[in-house]
């Protein structure tokens, strides 16, 4: 019998639920790491053993990253600060934004940071090293943080080609290296930054997220502060999508796990009213690139509705048909298992949902 599980990092903790087969979705009693703000989470199902691996931030001790081999009923901190910025950087962690296992490398797990870092980890995510380059780019004196701090939010890794990755900068951003990490190129041409007396630069876009089609590796999808947009080259130029949609501005983004041109966005009203667009909960699906967009809202709220999705709180799994989930600052948790065409309420009165991951582990 398929199990799914679904975890749900909030404000204040972990939550995890799990589904067997069509049954109803339940979750564990309580919410681990408690009062911690639990801001990335992964499920590397990559080998015979499922890892979960948790960004958490105390207030107390600081930000860590913890890793679980049991479907997170038990966790473990390695005894040294996993991710640590180097003396010479002159930089504090404040934050792990992103944990991401590598497509082509079976032990590699990417990690992005506050301050705006890539770091990389053999071990399955025990241990991780600053990618320097990056770190030391010609540009990064000028990158400027976006409302919710210099976060490097998206870490993409290319299935048929280890060398190539794809971050994303909020609000530098999109990135791109085709030699593991050794050089890095701005990639936004076609990425409009209305905010900036230049609305057209190299770099300094405020990208909320980007996403890879699951067909074609060179399609990628990004959700700007304002603006979605499609890019068919792996980034090295974006076209414009969001001509159908009822806000162009938002923060999350994700691809369907297996049919091409699939994707999902959430709009928001604007970046000064950050409630849904015409403050109805409903995800917008594109099944042909962006070329025309759907409104997804079968068992979702109906009335006037204010719950914010934020980046990493939208996500798909690899089931067949695919689950799609979101949950928002309202505390609710929505799940659908038919590709996004129905929906319900898997879970409420959350803490702000910061991270939703999803996967079929058993």
């Amino acid at each position: 019998m398929t199990e799914v599980l679904l975890a749900v990092g909030t404000r204040k903790g972990l939550f995890i639920g799990r589904r067997r087969g069509q049954g109803p979705w339940e979750f564990d009693e309580s919410p681990y790491f408690n009062a911690q703000a639990v801001c990335s989470v992964a499920i590397d199902t990559r080998s015979g053993t499922p890892r979960l691996l948790a960004g958490g931030d105390s207030a107390h001790w600081g930000p860590s990253v913890f890793h679980s081999d049991d479907l997170g009923r038990t966790w473990t901190e390695p005894p040294r600060p996993a991710v640590r910025f180097p003396k010479d950087t002159g930089a504090s962690l404040e934050r792990v934004w992103q944990l991401h296992p590598a497509a082509a490398e079976p032990d590699v797990v990417y990690a992005g940071t506050e301050p705006a870092a890539l770091y990389r980890s053999v071990d399955r995510g025990e241990s991780f090293e600053l990618v320097r380059p990056l770190w030391e780019h010609p540009t990064r004196s000028r990158w400027v943080p976006g409302g919710g701090g210099e976060g490097l939010h998206t870490v993409l890794t290319d299935a048929r080609d280890k060398a190539a990755l794809t971050v994303a900068v909020s609000a530098a951003g999109v990135f791109r290296t085709t030699d593991g990490g050794a050089s890095w190129t701005p990639s936004n041409a076609g990425v409009s930054a209305v905010f900036l007396p230049d609305p057209d630069p190299e770099f300094g876009q405020c990208v909320h997220k980007v996403a890879r089609d699951a067909a074609d590796p060179d399609r990628l999808y990004l959700q700007n502060h304002w603006g979605v947009y499609r890019s068919d080259d792996a980034g090295a130029h974006w076209t414009d999508i969001g001509a159908d949609l009822p806000s162009t501005f938002g923060f999350a983004a994700a691809a369907h796990p297996r049919r091409g041109g699939t994707a999902y966005v959430f709009p928001i009203n604007a970046d000064s009213d950050r409630v849904p667009a015409g403050r109805r909960c409903r995800v917008f699906r594109t099944a042909d690139g962006g070329d025309s967009w759907e409104p997804l809202t079968r068992g979702l709220p109906t009335g006037d509705h204010y719950g914010t999705v934020l980046r990493d709180a939208l996500c798909t799994d690899d089931a067949d048909p695919a689950g799609v989930y979101f949950g928002n600052r309202n505390g609710e948790v929505f799940a659908s298992a038919d590709d996004g065409d129905s929906w319900r309420q898997v879970a409420a009165h959350l803490p702000d949902v910061l991270c939703v991951r999803a996967a079929v582990v058993g």
